[in-house]
């Protein structure tokens, strides 16, 4: 089979590439002639990523990488570090509850699903890592608010773990709990997920615990102060 590909994608990324060490920067021209292709295509492939965030357009019309890059380059970085610790904390929560385990980020006032751990139910919540999802009144979105965007500053802390039921769809629920790491920095949220059906008749109490202990647990794994956590888990 033939290895397809898009070639706005490719040209976009041959641009991106024309930036190096001591190359920092250029005009719409330099990156004309380093790349080969015609001025005309280059002002409409920057224009688009400039939109996009992955390159910025100085006063003087020099283009430089822009923010989004470094963002992807630090999930990509972060991602194998937290990848070792996260996975095998999903896999277990998910074993021991029988619901979908998830580890959700915040990313540009959204919710990422950074990882995942599936169940083997017939009747399951399926969201591929790399989802993103708006900010909602799920117990994730509402975690992820909370101490994501500093909300907890205007509230009461509420107690923990956080349900909710049908808010994205009728019939899936959550339960979602904060996770720290480098002192008291928010990390993400630890989730469980599933048919509102199962979660709504489920021991809350003792699947609660489950998912706090596991978030100390990962909590503590990266680095994060166990004092706060414990004060913040109500435990």
């Amino acid at each position: 089979m033939s290895n397809y590909g898009v070639a706005a994608v490719e040209k976009a990324l041959g641009l991106l590439d024309c930036f190096k060490l001591g190359a920092e920067s250029h005009t719409q021209a330099d990156l004309a002639q380093l790349s080969g292709m015609h001025k005309t295509t280059v002002f409409r492939l920057l224009n688009s990523l400039e939109r996009m965030n992955y390159v910025v357009r100085a006063a003087d019309g020099r283009y430089y990488l822009g923010p989004q890059l470094l963002y992807l380059g630090k999930v990509y970085e972060q991602s194998f570090h937290l990848g070792r610790i996260v996975q095998p904390v999903l896999d277990k929560l998910a074993a021991d509850t029988g619901e979908s385990a998830s580890y959700y980020v915040l990313h540009d006032n959204q919710r990422l699903c950074l990882f995942r751990a599936e169940v083997s139910q017939v009747l399951r919540d399926t969201t591929l890592p790399g989802t993103r999802r708006p900010l909602d009144k799920s117990a994730i979105g509402t975690v992820i608010r909370l101490w994501g965007l500093n909300e907890i500053q205007e509230t009461a802390a509420p107690a923990l773990p956080l349900f909710s039921s049908g808010v994205r769809d009728q019939h899936m629920g959550s339960i979602a709990a904060p996770v720290f790491g480098n002192g008291r920095q928010f990390y993400g949220a630890l989730t469980l997920s599933g048919p509102a059906s199962r979660l709504e008749v489920m021991d809350k109490k003792k699947v609660g615990a489950v998912l706090l202990e596991n978030a100390l647990a990962l909590s503590r794994n990266l680095g994060a102060d166990l004092e706060y956590c414990r004060s913040v888990y109500g435990s």
